[in-house]
């Protein structure tokens, strides 16, 4: 679609009935999000004046509901792409190369003729030479596009922005480039492999599965080739509930170790029965195996193992919970979760830096707040940054001010969620 034209439609609210898929039926929202689009597509007329004809893209953040740490067990989790996404407006050539312009950020380019491993290019980047260089390989012949971007998922809000990126870039190749052949669940690999070999950080699959398949998803990762994947939606606000999520500003910076020991402590329980990850471990025989066990595994390894166990078990159970609308047997479930993230998992602050508990302040004040009500636990990785709670309609409003009061203005969302995942936003090119 031309600029003019895509302009236009945006104006005459054309993409009203997308945006509220997307976003909501909150007018203020819409009204934004309307605004949002407008100065994208005027951004990039600026950046790109040569470029006529436009496309626009969007992916989902997501959130994860059930399964804190299982993933990279082979385990079983249960997560949700949200109503806050990264956007694009792409135009497509046969130049050779992506250019690329986030807000916020200093563009760059990518040479299609060199996007190995060794072509020197760091951060996003080598993401973008990963996924090129994967669709490449699948055969796909990609001309390049140039691109501009802005994203309501921020860096470090537990969201997974950087997997909302990975699902946008696969999107806008799959699309254009591939005639949308990659599916969702490829394009989700695709850009774990980017992360993985380009980048460098070894994630498991469940961010980029999210943001590519939308609305609730369960995952069970037992083939991590071949994932189950179920997706189906729920309105928590039918229920009675809104999803909050809480950033409470605590860094993650340094935390490497604390996140790399999760996962080498369950393994190293694993190993101890010959098996690569705790998936492929009899709960029975890691119970009998205890005084064993503790010969050359620590006690807190065990008892993260332990976790695994109830965990994933339990993010099976939620997934059920809500496909059959039972909300309070899924509330007392992330109840559940949330306590044995604290007691067992032990995530909620890190041992290296026991004087800041930024993410148990949370939790302890959310279940003051909310008391028998709702459910309130840690989000993601976990030692910093986010809570994740499930909060009645009629304290939502309380609730959001008291966490903006204590970790600062804007540090609670109510979130929605997604029922789609990356998706083209036009739908043709004159």
């Amino acid at each position: 679609m031309n600029i003019l034209k895509t302009l236009q439609s945006i104006e005459n609210n054309e993409l009203l009935k997308t945006f509220k898929e997307l976003y909501g039926t909150d007018e203020a929202q819409l009204e934004y999000q309307r605004q949002r689009y407008l100065n994208a597509v005027n951004n990039f007329a600026k950046l790109y004046p040569k470029r006529k004809n436009i496309r626009i893209f969007s992916a989902p953040g997501r959130t994860e509901i059930g399964g804190n740490h299982t993933d990279h067990q082979n385990g079983c989790v249960l997560a949700a792409a949200v109503n806050l996404d990264v956007i694009a407006v792409a135009a497509f050539h046969q130049d050779g190369v992506i250019r690329i312009k986030s807000e916020g950020y200093e563009p760059f380019t990518v040479k299609l003729s060199d996007i190995s491993t060794q072509s020197g290019k760091t951060g996003t980047a080598a993401i973008v030479c990963g996924i090129a260089a994967k669709f490449m390989d699948m055969g796909v012949e990609i001309g390049g596009f140039d691109l501009y971007c802005t994203s309501d998922v921020l860096c470090g809000s537990g969201i997974s922005s950087s997997a909302a990126f990975e699902t946008l870039i696969c999107t806008i190749i799959d699309s254009y480039y591939n005639d949308n052949k990659a599916g969702a669940v490829e394009i989700a690999k695709i850009g774990q492999f980017a992360e993985n070999v380009y980048f460098g950080k070894k994630s498991g699959l469940m961010d980029q599965t999210v943001s590519s398949v939308g609305g609730l998803v369960s995952i069970d990762f037992y083939d991590t080739e071949n994932p189950e994947v179920e997706s189906f939606n729920c309105d928590f606000e039918e229920y009675g509930y809104c999803l909050c999520i809480t950033d409470t500003k605590s860094s993650h910076a340094d935390l490497t170790d604390d996140y790399a020991a999760i996962r080498s402590e369950m393994e190293g329980v694993a190993a101890h029965f010959g098996k690569p990850q705790l998936r492929f471990v009899s709960e029975v025989a890691f119970y009998d195996a205890i005084p064993k066990l503790r010969e050359t595994c620590s006690d807190r390894a065990i008892i993260r193992a332990a976790h695994f166990f109830e965990e994933n078990s339990r993010a099976k159970f939620e997934a059920q919970a809500l496909k059959e609308g039972n909300i309070e047997y899924f509330l007392e479930l992330v109840r559940k979760s949330g306590h044995s993230s604290a007691t067992l998992l032990q995530n909620q602050y890190s041992c290296s830096d026991p004087e800041n508990q930024a993410i148990t302040l949370a939790i302890m004040t959310s279940r003051k707040l909310l008391g028998d009500k709702g459910a309130v636990r840690v989000h993601g990785g976990g030692f910093a940054g986010t809570i994740q709670a499930f909060v009645p309609v009629e304290l939502a409003e309380r609730y959001i001010a008291e966490m903006d009061r204590i970790f600062g203005e804007n540090s609670c969302r109510k979130l929605r969620i997604r029922p789609v995942g990356g998706v083209q936003i036009t739908k043709e090119e004159l």
